[in-house]
């Protein structure tokens, strides 16, 4: 399935990238997750119908219709009158356009989702100002931000993790090596998977997810 079959599934405009601004080097273009490399995560991965997604960077918001969409769509029979299923998936982004092209995307998705708006939502924020919930339990990365507000982010979350013990994760998609000897050398977090996108049929290494867990 390409992308323009998910964008019209969906009926959001997700799609293209932004241009590189060197000014601001903490910050990086937005590009959003594709969803071949979804499917490929979702396969080997699954999400609970309690489970609080935090995606830092969302952009337009991607990732929260898609994840809403997926698992709304395994409701069937006597089970649709809960429809419970689907997970939480709050989208954090500094970029106020980006922002309201969100907005935008949630109408246009409720119009044939109505019954998921309290369970997409999205916060015009930087990433290290978010406060953490304490239902908050997994944390969506594709490379955003420096290592510098990648770590207070962590840190935010480890706060919230001794206030309200509970298990994280920590979701990277085209993770950077940086990110990784972070989690792996200086926090408590654990490697979970290592999930690697054949489907792409690209050399790069990076061109995979990673997810670490912190239990309690």
């Amino acid at each position: 399935m390409n992308e323009q079959y998910y964008e019209k599934l969906l009926n959001i405009k997700t799609s293209g990238e932004q241009r590189w601004d060197k000014k601001n080097i903490h910050y990086h273009p937005y590009e959003p997750t594709l969803y071949k490399a979804l499917d490929v995560l979702f396969d080997d991965y699954d999400l609970e119908k309690n489970d609080h997604i935090v995606d830092f960077g969302c952009g337009k918001g991607r990732l929260n219709f898609y994840i809403n969409y997926l698992y709304s769509s395994y409701v069937t029979g006597i089970e649709m009158n809960e429809m419970l299923y689907s997970s939480y998936v709050t989208g954090i982004e500094m970029n106020e356009m980006f922002y309201y092209e969100a907005l935008e995307n949630k109408n246009n998705y409720l119009k044939r989702n109505k019954k998921s708006a309290d369970k997409i939502n999205f916060e015009c924020c930087l990433a290290q100002d978010y406060k953490i919930q304490k239902n908050d339990n997994k944390f969506y990365f594709f490379n955003p931000f420096s290592i510098q507000i990648f770590t207070k982010v962590v840190d935010n979350i480890l706060i919230s993790f001794e206030e309200n013990p509970r298990s994280i994760d920590i979701i990277l998609y085209y993770p950077s090596e940086d990110y990784i000897y972070y989690l792996e050398y200086v926090t408590p977090f654990r490697l979970l998977k290592d999930i690697l996108i054949p489907k792409l049929n690209n050399k790069d290494e990076r061109e995979r997810f990673v997810i670490y867990r912190l239990d309690y």
